[in-house]
């Protein structure tokens, strides 16, 4: 097989595991077994809202309600403060959303190799804290 096409397929095999990683509308059996073991602490909350603060807030906005100044023109990132969670509403769907990103655009990229799991367990904890204000 010439370089090439060894490229265009990993390339390939590459999108297709970011496809199936991403979290699309409607959840995910996946997600749904996932269990939060970072409890909901007031710490917890304080460190998930200072990382969501600064890694979230450009799309999302300060308040969680979707209307950041940087979201990318046309997209409508979700209000997290609302009860109605499109892609999914256990901490393992939302833990999923924001490890992998939101599928299947990807207009939301993951944060795996932003933020470490307990961090992003962290921001699950302060969305939920959210949640009805």
């Amino acid at each position: 097989m010439g370089r090439t096409r060894k490229g265009l397929i990993a390339v390939f095999v590459f999108v297709t595991a970011a496809l199936v990683a991403a979290q699309n509308p409607g959840g995910s059996a996946e997600g749904k077994k996932l269990k939060n073991p970072v409890a909901s602490t007031p710490e917890s909350v304080k460190a998930g809202q200072a990382l969501f603060q600064k890694n979230c807030r450009f799309c999302h906005n300060a308040d969680a309600k979707g209307n950041g100044p940087m979201a990318p023109e046309g997209t409508h990132p979700s209000d997290l403060t609302d009860a109605k969670w499109d892609r999914g509403s256990t901490d393992g769907e939302l833990f999923m959303v924001i490890r992998d990103g939101a599928g299947p655009k990807f207009e939301m990229k993951g944060y795996k190799s932003k933020m470490t799991e307990t961090d992003i367990w962290n921001v699950v904890n302060y969305l939920r804290s959210l949640q009805g204000k």
